[in-house]
C-alpha cells in the first residue's frame, strides 16, 4: 500500500500524533489562508473499480487520526488505484484476457492498510518537511520535531 498526500491542509493546533493531541503544544503557522489538500492511494491487491472507490472512501479515517478534519474549503480529493493485473492490458491482438481480482469479503485488511498509511504519509511529510518562505514573505514553519518527541516522551 503507498498513499501520496498533499498536506497542506489542518490546523496546526489540531495535530494529533499516535492519539496525543501535540498540536495544542506547539506553535507553528499555516502556509495558505485556506485547507486544501488530496490523497492518492496506490495498491497492488487486484482490486475493481468499485473496491477502489470504497479504499478512497478510508481515506478521511487516516487523515482523522492526525487531527485533520476538513473545512469548508477543503479540497477532499482522495483517488486510488491498482497495478494489479497488468498483462490483462497488454498491447497486441484481441484476444481474451483473464484478470483476477479479490473478492469484496477479502479486503478488510486492505482498508486498514489505507487508513493507515494515509496517518503515515500525512505525518512524515511533516516530519521531512523544512521551513519554507515563499512569495510575498509568505512563511511556512516547520513541525518543530524536537519538541514533539519531547512532548511524546513525556
Amino acid at each position: 500500500m503507498g498513499v501520496f498526500a498533499q498536506a497542506n491542509f489542518g490546523a496546526p493546533e489540531e495535530l494529533t500524533v499516535l492519539g496525543i493531541p501535540a498540536g495544542q503544544h506547539l506553535t507553528a503557522h499555516k502556509l495558505r489562508g485556506k485547507d486544501k489538500g488530496s490523497v492518492i492511494v496506490a495498491t497492488d491487491a487486484p482490486l475493481q473499480p468499485h473496491q477502489l472507490k470504497r479504499l478512497a472512501r478510508r481515506v478521511p479515517i487516516g487523515l482523522a487520526r492526525t487531527g485533520a478534519v476538513g473545512s469548508n474549503s477543503s479540497g477532499d480529493i482522495f483517488l486510488a488505484f491498482s497495478t494489479a493485473n497488468e498483462s490483462a492490458y497488454e498491447p497486441g491482438p484481441t484476444k481474451l484476457r483473464h484478470a483476477a481480482f479479490l473478492r469484496n469479503d477479502a479486503i478488510d485488511p486492505i482498508f486498514k492498510a489505507v487508513v493507515q498509511a494515509t496517518e503515515e504519509a500525512v505525518l512524515d511529510s511533516m516530519f521531512c518537511a523544512c521551513t519554507m518562505v515563499g512569495r510575498d514573505g509568505n512563511t511556512s514553519v516547520a513541525l518543530p520535531v524536537d519538541k514533539l518527541l519531547a512532548l511524546m516522551k513525556a
